[in-house]
């Protein structure tokens, strides 16, 4: 009786990925982006997703994953995530700081304020006013799909 009890909570444990202790997790690498619907790029979206946020992966399925976020589970592009995770301590703690979740996610990928302002010295001639103009630029999923419908072409 107690072999079948224990192999019982062995199989929910396995079987369910918000029990699992060993749970693979992800972390937000690009500025925003989203989990949707489907595993494809102009699917609806479900949940904003941003820099650092801690993602649960449920599946892979080539280059899709299925995560989880806050309780809402979906698709989300590996090119989007990176299955690492950022440890924070040493000078920070002992100096009474903190670093911001875009400072850390940012440190992972090599790139920091400090890095953008040597860039932006050693380049005078480089106007950055374009780059911050697109950055802040939206398009609703509504609109993309219209500009997907009217011009014949299909999702990648």
């Amino acid at each position: 009786m107690r072999t079948v009890t224990a192999i019982t909570i062995a199989a929910i444990f396995l079987l369910s990925p918000e029990l699992s202790p060993a749970a693979d997790t992800a972390r937000v690498v690009v500025r925003e982006n989203a989990i949707r619907e489907q595993c494809r790029f102009f699917a609806p979206v479900k949940v904003k997703i941003r820099y650092n946020d801690l993602l649960t992966i449920l599946s892979k399925s080539g280059d899709w994953y299925k995560v989880r976020f806050k309780g809402v589970s979906g698709c989300v592009h590996k090119s989007a995530i990176e299955e690492k995770s950022f440890k924070l301590g040493g000078g920070f703690a002992s100096q009474g700081q903190t670093p911001s979740r875009d400072e850390v996610s940012l440190a992972g990928k090599g790139f920091n304020p400090q890095v953008e302002a040597s860039y932006k010295g050693s380049h005078p001639e480089l106007d950055f006013r374009t780059v911050e103009a697109i950055e802040h630029f939206q398009v609703s999923s509504e609109a993309l799909s219209e500009f997907l419908k009217d011009g014949g072409l299909s999702e990648p």
